[in-house]
Formats: structure tokens, C-alpha cells, sequence
């Protein structure tokens, strides 16, 4: 699965690297977050027709959308927290994913993600110990990975108040290959920069040539401190390869 991830560039950086053509986290623009968890509000870079030109295609947008997707017939939003990731062999069939993997695909930016390995060895409370690594691209380019959004409205509030809607979104997993499969059998589907126009595109309904397992993905995994277990902790000092002395500490 991918639980935590880091998501450090600047808003400028991920609109060029992106290409994005709207800048649509004008008004709310993230700080670096080296620590990013489940319901944080996070980057998705989406193909949409601008609510300004309704007549028009659809323009590939930054936008901020919450993790933990929320489908549009829940009762209420809570049930996102249990919906961080989608199976890529289930994405295209469950209920709570399927429309929005033929109509609303995204990519969310990262810099890298969090896996933990299971120790041999025992805690205090003789639970087994996890080792955190960190997953990142190893050319040091940005990680995008495949998501899906959603939007869901809250009929309690008013039609007139920006709350009254809720965009959220998953990441979706496959098989893990490469380094980073030693560590955990899952990990987030990447997708290819020469790809990322055709996974965006809403007009594009049969996404099914894409989920296919991982290739040779070119990253490099390395174990962080301990540090990262607790969300309160945030910092690039999270992503730094943990010294040989702490090891098995």
C-alpha cells in the first residue's frame, strides 16, 4: 500500500514540471510536506473543462484535494480515511472507483513514499519492530502517481458555500518491483511522463492498457529514521538515508 509519502516542491515548480495550464490551487497554496498522511490536503494535477468556459475542452489544472476518496453516494466523509488506495487490479470494477477511473483520473505528486519492512526483532511489548524506508526516484525527478478524484457534496450545506463540496482523491497500488518489492509486495502505480496526457485525459474512458504491472521503475530505497512513524514530525530530515550507527538501534 502507500500510506505516507513526501511532497517537498514548490507550487511554481510542479505547475512547469507539470505543464499545467490553470493554476487552480491559486487561493491555497501547501507547504513543503515531508510526512504527507491519509485525509492531509494534498497536489493533484487533473484534465478538466474550467467552470469560466463551460463550451470549452478540458485544461490540465493543479488543484488541492484531500486524501482518502470519498465516493459520491457516501453519507458522510469519513469513510475517506479508509480509502487512501485502489487496487489496480480492481480499480476499473469496484463500485466506489469505477466512474471516476473511466472519467476522473489524476496524478498526485510526489517526491517519494514511506514503506516499513517487519524486523526479526521485538519491541517493548514484544510486537515485531518495522524499519521505515524511504522510496524515491533515483534520477532525483518527481514520482507521479496514478490517482483518481472525487467529488462529493455535503447536503447539509448550503449550495452558495464553498464547503458544500468535498474533492478527494486515492492513489492507486500494484504490484512492488525492483528494490522497493523487497521491503513491501505493493507500492504506488507510476505512470510514465510520456504518458501522463493520455492517463489525464477524461475523453480517454477505457484506461485498461495501463493496468499492467510495474516495469523496471528506476528507484532507489534506502531506510529513514524512526522519526516518520508519528505524523507530528515533518522535515527534510525525515528523508535523509539513516546513519550507519542507528541501524538496528
Amino acid at each position: 500500500m502507500c500510506g505516507r509519502y513526501a511532497s517537498a516542491r514548490g507550487k511554481q515548480e510542479l505547475l512547469e514540471e507539470f505543464q499545467v495550464e490553470l493554476d487552480g490551487a491559486a487561493d491555497d497554496e501547501l507547504k513543503p510536506d515531508y510526512n504527507v498522511a491519509p485525509t492531509k490536503p494534498v497536489y493533484a494535477v487533473m484534465s478538466r473543462v474550467p467552470k469560466s468556459e463551460p463550451g470549452g475542452g478540458p485544461v490540465r489544472q493543479l488543484r488541492v484535494v484531500r486524501w482518502g476518496l470519498v465516493p459520491a453516494w457516501a453519507k458522510d466523509p469519513s469513510i475517506g480515511s479508509k480509502m487512501i488506495n485502489a487496487r489496480v487490479e480492481t480499480v476499473a470494477e469496484k463500485p466506489a472507483y469505477r466512474k471516476a477511473f473511466a472519467e476522473r483520473r489524476c496524478l498526485i505528486p510526489a517526491d517519494g513514499y514511506y514503506e516499513w519492512a517487519v524486523l526479526d526483532e521485538k519491541d517493548a511489548k514484544g510486537k515485531p519492530k518495522k524499519q521505515p524506508y524511504f522510496v524515491r526516484p533515483a534520477d532525483g525527478g518527481v514520482m507521479a502517481m496514478a490517482g483518481l478524484y472525487e467529488f462529493w457534496r455535503d447536503r447539509g450545506r448550503d449550495d452558495d458555500d464553498p464547503l458544500s463540496w468535498l474533492v478527494t482523491c486515492t492513489i492507486i497500488t500494484t504490484d512492488a518491483v525492483d528494490e522497493a518489492g523487497r521491503v513491501h509486495d505493493r507500492m504506488p502505480m507510476l505512470i510514465e511522463r510520456d504518458r501522463w496526457g493520455e492517463w489525464l485525459d477524461p475523453g480517454v474512458p477505457d484506461a485498461k492498457g495501463f493496468l499492467i504491472p510495474a516495469g523496471s521503475t528506476g528507484l532507489e530505497i534506502y531506510p529513514v529514521s524512526t522519526a516518520v512513524n508519528s505524523v507530528r514530525n515533518n522535515g527534510p530530515e525525515l528523508v535523509e538515508p539513516m546513519k550507519e550507527a542507528e541501524k538496528g538501534a
